[in-house]
Protein backbone atom coordinates (compact mmCIF):
# COMPACT_ATOMS: atom_id res chain seq x y z
CA UNK A 1 0.00 0.00 0.00
CA UNK A 2 1.33 3.52 -0.86
CA UNK A 3 0.71 6.19 1.47
CA UNK A 4 1.18 9.72 2.05
CA UNK A 5 2.78 11.87 4.93
CA UNK A 6 1.68 14.43 6.47
CA UNK A 7 4.89 16.19 4.89
CA UNK A 8 3.54 15.21 1.18
CA UNK A 9 6.48 12.07 0.85
CA UNK A 10 5.53 8.53 0.30
CA UNK A 11 5.34 5.39 1.73
CA UNK A 12 5.16 1.69 0.39
CA UNK A 13 3.84 -0.80 2.77
CA UNK A 14 5.88 -3.62 1.24
CA UNK A 15 9.20 -1.26 0.92
CA UNK A 16 12.30 -3.02 3.37
CA UNK A 17 14.85 -0.56 4.26
CA UNK A 18 16.55 0.16 1.15
CA UNK A 19 13.30 1.30 -0.36
CA UNK A 20 12.83 -2.30 -2.72
CA UNK A 21 8.89 -2.66 -2.94
CA UNK A 22 7.96 -6.16 -2.69
CA UNK A 23 4.24 -7.35 -4.03
CA UNK A 24 1.96 -9.21 -1.83
CA UNK A 25 -1.12 -10.95 -2.30
CA UNK A 26 -3.39 -10.05 0.81
CA UNK A 27 -6.92 -8.65 -0.39
CA UNK A 28 -7.28 -5.36 -0.69
CA UNK A 29 -9.72 -3.62 1.19
CA UNK A 30 -12.20 -1.80 -1.39
CA UNK A 31 -13.04 2.24 -1.33
CA UNK A 32 -11.90 5.10 -3.51
CA UNK A 33 -9.20 6.45 -5.04
CA UNK A 34 -7.91 9.72 -6.37
CA UNK A 35 -7.78 10.69 -9.99
CA UNK A 36 -4.46 11.22 -9.49
CA UNK A 37 -4.28 7.05 -8.25
CA UNK A 38 -2.55 7.93 -4.83
CA UNK A 39 -3.96 5.51 -2.09
CA UNK A 40 -5.15 7.36 0.97
CA UNK A 41 -6.32 6.62 4.18
CA UNK A 42 -9.39 5.69 4.76
CA UNK A 43 -11.73 7.96 6.18
CA UNK A 44 -12.56 8.06 9.60
CA UNK A 45 -16.38 8.29 10.45
CA UNK A 46 -17.23 12.18 11.10
CA UNK A 47 -13.87 13.26 10.14
CA UNK A 48 -12.80 15.59 6.65
CA UNK A 49 -10.91 13.38 4.54
CA UNK A 50 -10.58 11.00 1.54
CA UNK A 51 -12.62 7.75 1.82
CA UNK A 52 -11.18 4.21 2.48
CA UNK A 53 -8.59 2.78 0.08
CA UNK A 54 -9.59 0.67 -3.32
CA UNK A 55 -7.91 -2.17 -5.60
CA UNK A 56 -4.49 -1.53 -7.30
CA UNK A 57 -6.41 -1.75 -10.83
CA UNK A 58 -8.71 0.50 -12.47
CA UNK A 59 -10.18 0.97 -15.62
CA UNK A 60 -11.97 3.73 -17.68
CA UNK A 61 -14.00 3.70 -20.32
CA UNK A 62 -15.47 5.88 -22.98
CA UNK A 63 -17.10 5.34 -26.27
CA UNK A 64 -16.89 7.99 -29.28
CA UNK A 65 -19.05 8.00 -32.39
CA UNK A 66 -19.43 10.66 -35.44
CA UNK A 67 -22.66 11.84 -35.11
CA UNK A 68 -22.87 13.91 -38.42
CA UNK A 69 -20.73 15.88 -41.12
CA UNK A 70 -18.08 17.46 -39.49
CA UNK A 71 -19.39 16.82 -35.18
CA UNK A 72 -19.01 13.65 -32.86
CA UNK A 73 -20.20 12.53 -29.88
CA UNK A 74 -18.23 10.78 -26.58
CA UNK A 75 -19.62 9.28 -24.23
CA UNK A 76 -18.29 7.96 -20.34
CA UNK A 77 -19.56 5.81 -18.04
CA UNK A 78 -18.32 8.22 -15.31
CA UNK A 79 -20.91 10.64 -16.06
CA UNK A 80 -24.29 10.82 -17.71
CA UNK A 81 -23.72 13.75 -20.25
CA UNK A 82 -22.07 13.64 -23.11
CA UNK A 83 -19.35 15.78 -24.91
CA UNK A 84 -19.93 16.91 -28.76
CA UNK A 85 -16.55 17.47 -30.63
CA UNK A 86 -15.19 18.62 -33.63
CA UNK A 87 -11.69 18.44 -35.57
CA UNK A 88 -9.76 22.27 -34.71
CA UNK A 89 -11.16 24.69 -37.33
CA UNK A 90 -7.73 24.02 -39.00
CA UNK A 91 -8.49 20.80 -40.11
CA UNK A 92 -11.86 21.10 -41.05
CA UNK A 93 -14.06 21.01 -37.93
CA UNK A 94 -16.75 23.41 -36.97
CA UNK A 95 -16.35 26.77 -34.57
CA UNK A 96 -17.31 26.61 -30.37
CA UNK A 97 -16.80 22.77 -29.90
CA UNK A 98 -14.05 20.99 -28.02
CA UNK A 99 -11.80 19.25 -29.86
CA UNK A 100 -9.77 16.10 -29.29
CA UNK A 101 -6.53 18.64 -28.62
CA UNK A 102 -8.63 20.37 -25.84
CA UNK A 103 -9.63 17.40 -24.32
CA UNK A 104 -6.40 15.93 -23.95
CA UNK A 105 -4.83 19.39 -22.30
CA UNK A 106 -8.07 19.19 -20.28
CA UNK A 107 -7.45 15.80 -18.81
CA UNK A 108 -3.99 16.74 -17.90
CA UNK A 109 -4.93 19.85 -16.09
CA UNK A 110 -7.73 18.94 -14.18
CA UNK A 111 -5.72 15.76 -13.37
CA UNK A 112 -2.49 17.96 -11.89
CA UNK A 113 -5.32 20.07 -10.16
CA UNK A 114 -6.80 16.89 -8.40
CA UNK A 115 -3.61 15.32 -7.60
CA UNK A 116 -2.55 18.66 -5.78
CA UNK A 117 -5.77 18.88 -4.35
CA UNK A 118 -4.99 15.13 -2.63
CA UNK A 119 -1.39 16.03 -1.25
CA UNK A 120 -2.56 19.30 0.01
CA UNK A 121 -5.49 17.40 1.71
CA UNK A 122 -3.09 14.98 3.33
CA UNK A 123 -0.34 17.21 4.07
CA UNK A 124 -3.04 19.78 5.88
CA UNK A 125 -1.78 22.06 3.67
CA UNK A 126 -3.85 25.58 2.65
CA UNK A 127 -4.12 27.21 -0.07
CA UNK A 128 -6.70 30.09 -1.20
CA UNK A 129 -6.96 29.02 -5.03
CA UNK A 130 -5.07 27.00 -7.92
CA UNK A 131 -5.78 27.81 -11.46
CA UNK A 132 -3.51 25.60 -13.95
CA UNK A 133 -3.26 26.39 -17.63
CA UNK A 134 -1.90 24.03 -20.08
CA UNK A 135 -0.74 24.67 -23.51
CA UNK A 136 0.10 22.55 -26.09
CA UNK A 137 2.22 22.95 -29.16
CA UNK A 138 0.87 20.57 -32.55
CA UNK A 139 4.49 20.55 -35.64
CA UNK A 140 3.88 18.02 -38.74
CA UNK A 141 5.76 15.03 -38.49
CA UNK A 142 7.16 12.40 -40.59
CA UNK A 143 3.66 11.24 -40.69
CA UNK A 144 0.80 13.81 -39.94
CA UNK A 145 1.36 15.78 -37.18
CA UNK A 146 2.70 15.24 -33.18
CA UNK A 147 2.17 17.13 -30.32
CA UNK A 148 5.74 18.22 -29.82
CA UNK A 149 5.41 19.79 -26.31
CA UNK A 150 2.86 20.43 -23.37
CA UNK A 151 3.49 23.06 -21.45
CA UNK A 152 1.91 23.00 -17.83
CA UNK A 153 1.49 26.50 -15.69
CA UNK A 154 -0.11 26.53 -11.98
CA UNK A 155 -1.24 29.36 -10.46
CA UNK A 156 -0.84 28.75 -7.04
CA UNK A 157 -2.44 31.34 -4.42
CA UNK A 158 -1.83 30.84 -0.87
CA UNK A 159 -2.60 33.14 2.58
CA UNK A 160 1.10 34.28 3.72
CA UNK A 161 4.48 34.14 2.36
CA UNK A 162 5.33 31.50 5.16
CA UNK A 163 3.82 28.84 2.79
CA UNK A 164 5.29 29.79 -0.24
CA UNK A 165 8.50 27.05 0.09
CA UNK A 166 6.20 24.09 1.14
CA UNK A 167 3.39 25.25 -2.01
CA UNK A 168 6.39 24.72 -4.21
CA UNK A 169 7.55 21.87 -3.09
CA UNK A 170 4.09 20.38 -3.74
CA UNK A 171 3.64 21.91 -6.70
CA UNK A 172 6.40 19.65 -7.89
CA UNK A 173 5.17 16.70 -6.36
CA UNK A 174 1.54 16.96 -8.01
CA UNK A 175 3.84 17.29 -11.76
CA UNK A 176 5.78 14.18 -10.89
CA UNK A 177 2.48 12.14 -9.48
CA UNK A 178 -0.11 13.45 -12.13
CA UNK A 179 -1.46 10.27 -13.71
CA UNK A 180 -2.33 11.61 -16.96
CA UNK A 181 0.96 13.37 -17.60
CA UNK A 182 2.58 10.17 -16.29
CA UNK A 183 0.85 8.58 -19.49
CA UNK A 184 1.93 10.63 -21.92
CA UNK A 185 5.45 10.59 -23.99
CA UNK A 186 5.67 14.59 -25.43
CA UNK A 187 8.12 16.88 -23.74
CA UNK A 188 6.45 18.28 -20.56
CA UNK A 189 7.37 21.73 -19.61
CA UNK A 190 6.69 22.59 -15.63
CA UNK A 191 6.35 26.39 -14.74
CA UNK A 192 4.67 26.70 -11.39
CA UNK A 193 4.14 30.11 -10.01
CA UNK A 194 3.15 30.85 -6.15
CA UNK A 195 1.43 34.40 -4.92
CA UNK A 196 -0.12 35.47 -1.91
CA UNK A 197 -3.86 36.69 -1.86
CA UNK A 198 -7.35 36.34 -2.02
CA UNK A 199 -8.85 33.42 -4.37
CA UNK A 200 -9.28 34.42 -7.93
CA UNK A 201 -12.21 32.34 -8.38
CA UNK A 202 -15.41 31.42 -6.48
CA UNK A 203 -15.16 27.66 -4.84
Amino acid sequence: MISITEDGDFQHSGANRYGAIFLDIEPRPEGRMTTSGLNLPSKKPGKDGPGPLMADTHQYRVVAWWASARTGTAKSDSAPNAIHFTAPQQFGGVEGRWTPEDLLLSAVASCYTTTFRALAERSKFEYADLEVEAQGRVNRADSGYRFSEIIMRPNLTIWSEEGRERALVLLQKADALCLVSRALSVVQTFEPQVQVGKPLHVR
